[in-house]
């Protein structure tokens, strides 16, 4: 897939905090169209927090997030774009009273003011996309975890974004269950979607990732292609981190 040169997010030098600590220190990226970003560290190193902060759920305390270009050809907040960027967390977050389908639709109905319809027909083709167009009757409960997850993937993409943000999608997932969420956001790369990926699987980042993100105690301090990044780290952090992570 070919990377668009021109920066679709760029993070200006971001600060956070909750309370007295500082969670986001001076974070700056500039990430293509089209490109596949994974995100990884230590737990509590910010990783969530920027995602969060990306897609506006969480206020920036200082620095600035742009998104692409409005019609206009200003740049955007996450605010005014609003539903361009999807989001797929950790939980799968879906209304347990509504069937898979009725759990798709209701953004786009309620949000995007789409006909009915039009919802409709643009759930079942996300849900055939994922895999799972024959659950589309089926409630959240009877359904496993990796066929949960693949029906959050499916209601965020009904937003139609332009961005996709994934915060560990797979961590909750019993082994088996991962390889097909992971399947699903390989394919998502290769149509050329937009993506940030916090996860620990180094397998996935090795073979999709452009690039790769290391943060440490909120941070940006390394920033490589997979060959280098794995093969030459550059510090010594990162190299503690991946001879942990790498030896499970």
């Amino acid at each position: 897939m070919t990377i668009d040169a021109a920066p679709m997010v760029e993070l200006d030098r971001i600060d956070k905090w909750f309370g007295s600590t500082q969670v986001l220190r001076q974070v700056s990226l500039g990430v293509g169209r089209g490109e596949v970003v994974v995100i990884c560290g230590p737990s509590g190193s910010g990783k969530s927090t920027l995602l969060r902060c990306i897609n506006g759920l969480e206020r920036i305390d200082r620095g600035n997030v742009r998104i692409g270009t409005a019609p206009d050809g200003e740049p955007c907040n996450p605010h005014r774009l609003g539903t361009s960027i999807g989001m797929v967390f950790q939980q799968f977050n879906l209304f347990p009273h509504m069937t898979v389908l009725q759990n798709l639709i209701l953004a786009p109905v309620k949000v995007q003011k789409r006909p009915r319809a039009e919802a409709v027909a643009l759930a079942r083709k996300h849900l055939e996309r994922v895999g799972i167009a024959d659950k589309e009757g089926a409630f959240p409960a009877t359904l496993s975890g990796g066929q949960q997850q693949r029906a959050a993937i499916a209601r965020a993409l009904c937003l139609e974004p332009r961005i996709m943000l994934f915060d560990e999608p797979t961590s909750a997932l019993d082994p088996e269950m991962i390889t097909e969420v992971l399947d699903v956001m390989r394919g998502l790369a290769r149509d050329g979607m937009t993506m940030f990926v916090v996860t620990h699987e180094m397998g996935f980042a090795r073979e999709v990732a452009h690039r790769i993100i290391f943060m440490d105690q909120g941070e940006i301090l390394e920033v490589g292609e997979p060959a280098a990044f794995f093969t030459h780290p550059k510090e010594e952090r990162t190299k503690k981190f991946l001879g942990k992570i790498l030896s499970h």
